[in-house]
């Protein structure tokens, strides 16, 4: 499972508003891809639900998360952050054994143990 907190489900709902999207299959899509510095990067973009994706929804929302991500997001929370630094989401993830100083990557254990959780 994926779960949002508070401010960010209500983050979520304020880009999805501004979206031209089908209300019905539009989420937030929630993804890794390899990059960075330690390994992967998140990728979370607002998207309409394909074939492949596994759907979790909370506070109202879609979380949209394809098949190969899914072992390494699992557990996570999303949250909204605003600070000196900027505002955004930041995800809260339980798989991460390492991430990089600047936080814009991370790394995780072996996928089998991954996969276990």
């Amino acid at each position: 499972m994926i779960s949002l907190t508070d401010k960010g489900a209500e983050k979520v709902r304020e880009f999805l508003a501004t979206q031209a999207t089908a209300a019905d299959t539009a989420g937030l899509r929630v993804g890794v891809r390899g990059g960075g510095c330690s390994g992967f990067q998140y990728a979370l973009a607002f998207d309409e639900q394909h074939d492949e994706d596994t759907v979790f929804e909370d506070k109202g929302i879609r979380l949209l998360v394809d098949r190969p991500s899914l072992p390494y997001v699992k557990g996570s929370v999303i949250d909204f952050v605003d600070s000196l630094q900027g505002a955004g989401f930041k995800v809260e993830n339980p798989n991460v054994v390492a991430a990089c100083g600047c936080g814009s990557s991370f790394r995780v254990a072996e996928e089998e143990e991954v996969s276990a959780v």
